[in-house]
């Protein structure tokens, strides 16, 4: 999704199956790669995660919002990182996650006039194969006794969360960066 050709093959592909109008847009691409500290961090991996966390988000909303109607969602999955800056390590990850929540404010006002709203989903620690992947066991188990309800989130949690954003539900719920985080930080 970091390409317009496969992302507009994507959306041509997308429309072949199941029709012309595109009501809800998933970006949920993205992801931290590795913890690197700002020293061992070089321009090729920061520009990395940049193309993976926010031109992956700008390339399908560019090439999806026109085949978006009246009622249409977007959700943005941003992170609890980018409110606070993410661990240690995560500087690129946590600097493109507040981008994705900027771009997605941008989003709601732009296209609030033709009643497609835009909202994001930023979730702290969910046991998920992210955090098995860059999270030691020692930080998730002391992260999760910091959290008021004293657990990590299921991934089926988030899944909820973006079901009602999509949904006509939330119908005037747009430029929302909503948390989900068991209450470990507050915005």
């Amino acid at each position: 999704m970091t390409k317009q050709a496969d992302v507009e093959n994507l959306v041509r592909t997308t429309q072949a199956e199941f029709g012309d109008a595109i009501d809800i847009l998933v970006n949920v691409v993205g992801g931290l790669v590795a913890r690197k500290s700002l020293a061992e961090m070089d321009m090729e991996f920061f520009e990395s995660i940049m193309r993976l966390n926010v031109t992956s988000t700008f390339l399908t909303s560019k090439f999806v919002t026109p085949h978006m109607g009246e009622g249409s969602a977007i959700v943005n999955l941003s992170s609890l990182a980018g409110r606070d800056g993410g661990g240690p390590g995560a500087a690129a990850y946590a600097t493109s996650k507040g981008a994705v929540m900027t771009f997605t404010r941008a989003l709601a006002k732009e296209f609030g006039p033709q009643k497609i709203r835009a909202n994001c989903v930023c979730p702290g620690m969910i046991a998920t194969t992210f955090h098995d992947t860059f999270t030691k066991d020692a930080v998730r188990a002391n992260v999760a006794a910091g959290t008021p309800l004293r657990r990590e989130g299921q991934a089926h949690e988030v899944a909820d969360l973006v079901a009602y954003l999509a949904s006509d539900e939330s119908s005037f719920i747009t430029g929302a960066s909503v948390d989900i985080n068991g209450g470990l930080s507050f915005s």
